[in-house]
């Protein structure tokens, strides 16, 4: 990789020595004048609407609602250093994209403020735009100069695509008073994530793309699995399979993807996937692609990767898929977000009665203060999603665990059961075996799509698919 340039002029002794492995950048006046001149007029890049404009528009509206003559200040975010000169990707601040409706293609330190001081209102969108090919930031800048990064959209064009005004972002001034996502009581923070909890139209289909990519992704993965079987590192050509795609088809990986073979698959945020696979693993596989708007899916499913289920890996998995199937039979509009965890929670602890784990009965250990059950699965069953794989995360417990269903809403519905390897209160025969099968949710007038619903699901499901 180009190491970054910068901009030395110092003659000094302890510069020079300072800077003895480093490039540095050509600053004099004939170099500037040279590189500056000789360059082609450019074709100007057309813009056109992008639909998320009216949503996003309608989403600031609800938040100037909120926060009546103030100024509110939604940051992007700044790049973060990874070592040295190299920074990681950069991904907008959630609530910023959710408000301006800029995607992957946001640019860093961007700003928008929804100022309804005064009685009026008006909605800025504040960002770096493209430097002159006159100026030294054009060759000289590593993190923003066009020779570094490519060009960058340019005022008008955000403008357009966004249907928000755009200004110059050293003409942002921070003003007592301003209400920021930073703020001690998290009003801010709060009030743009219960805007979350019910999705719009872009939004649900934005959400169903990022399934359908992420769909494809599980595909790659079982025609390679077999490339796993016998490495050391295994697990990573499974994770390898799924980012190809979701490089391919949308921004990256809407979170570290958890590929975890064997053992690994009763870690339940598995992301080093530097583990062996073996022949009569299963493999729990927790991925998503998140699409460049940033909406991200969030699937998981449990596959053998000799291709069938043991006796014992069977019945594991089709009590987790049991409990799956009661939570999404009771998805409807006016339920409480948490009913759906407690119907998972109902069979969960039913079987794991049934084969004698629990030291009480099923309907005891479902008893508040028991909850027994709860080792072999200590997880909840569901979480918001969108924007953020785990969404909505400051809205109120009122609005989320303890809230009413409605239609609109996106969630997960992810039972597991996780028998550790060293856990002495089963039977060795289940020592080692972690499932989980997560779900995508979309909450209908009537009842709920799943959205994840053409990924097998069932044991002859999944069995199939690994044989073709």
């Amino acid at each position: 990789m180009t190491e970054a340039t910068r901009d030395q002029t110092s003659t000094s002794d302890d510069t020079a020595a300072e800077n003895r492995n480093r490039s540095t950048t050509p600053s004099s006046t004939a170099f500037q004048e040279f590189i500056g001149s000789g360059w082609a007029d450019r074709e100007a890049v057309s813009a056109e609407a992008n639909p998320v404009a009216a949503f996003s528009l309608a989403r600031r509206d609800a938040v100037a609602a909120a926060f009546p003559g103030v100024r509110v200040v939604v940051e992007a975010g700044a790049l973060k250093p990874r070592n040295n000169d190299c920074d990681y990707p950069f991904r907008a601040h959630s609530s910023f994209a959710h408000l301006t409706g800029w995607g992957s293609a946001s640019e860093p330190d961007s700003v928008l403020v929804i100022d309804s001081r005064d009685g009026g209102r008006s909605d800025v969108l504040y960002f770096r735009g493209p430097a002159g090919r006159d100026s030294t930031e054009f060759y000289a800048n590593a993190t923003v100069g066009e020779f570094w990064i490519g060009p960058r959209p340019s005022l008008a064009q955000v403008a357009t695509e966004l249907g928000v005004q755009t200004r110059e972002l050293a003409e942002f001034t921070p003003e007592r008073g301003d209400v920021t996502l930073d703020d001690a009581d998290g009003a801010l923070a709060r009030v743009t994530s219960e805007l979350r909890l019910v999705k719009d139209a872009f939004e649900i289909d934005e959400l169903r793309a990022a399934v359908a990519a992420t769909a494809a992704g599980f595909g790659d993965v079982v025609a390679t699995v077999d490339d796993a079987i016998g490495r050391a590192r295994g697990e990573r050509v499974i994770e390898g399979a799924f980012a190809s795609r979701a490089r391919l088809e949308g921004n990256q990986t809407g979170y570290d993807t958890i590929a975890a073979a064997g053992d690994h698959a009763c870690i339940l945020h598995w992301t080093r996937n530097d583990g062996r696979v073996d022949a009569g693993d299963l493999v729990l596989l927790d991925a998503g692609v998140e699409v460049d708007s940033l909406y991200t899916a969030d699937i998981t499913r449990t596959l053998p990767v000799s291709g069938r289920f043991s006796d014992v890996q069977r019945r594991v998995y089709e009590a987790v898929l049991e409990a799956a199937d009661a939570a999404l039979a009771i998805v409807r509009p006016g339920i409480r977000f948490h009913e759906v965890h407690e119907a998972a929670m109902r069979i969960i602890a039913a079987r794991t009665a049934e084969w004698g784990l629990l030291p009480v009965s099923a309907e005891e250990s479902l008893l508040p203060e028991l909850q027994y059950h709860r080792r072999y699965m200590v997880h909840g069953t569901s979480h918001h999603l969108g924007l953020d794989v785990h969404d909505c995360a400051q809205a109120r417990r009122e609005m989320y665990y303890d809230g009413v269903v409605e239609e609109g809403m996106v969630f997960t519905i992810e039972p597991g059961l996780y028998f550790q390897p060293d856990d002495l209160t089963v039977p060795e025969e289940l020592r080692g075996i972690g499932v989980r099968i997560e779900d995508d949710i979309l909450v209908t007038a009537t009842g709920a799509e799943n959205l994840s619903a053409a990924i097998p699901r069932t044991v002859a499901e999944i069995e199939d698919w690994l044989s073709r």
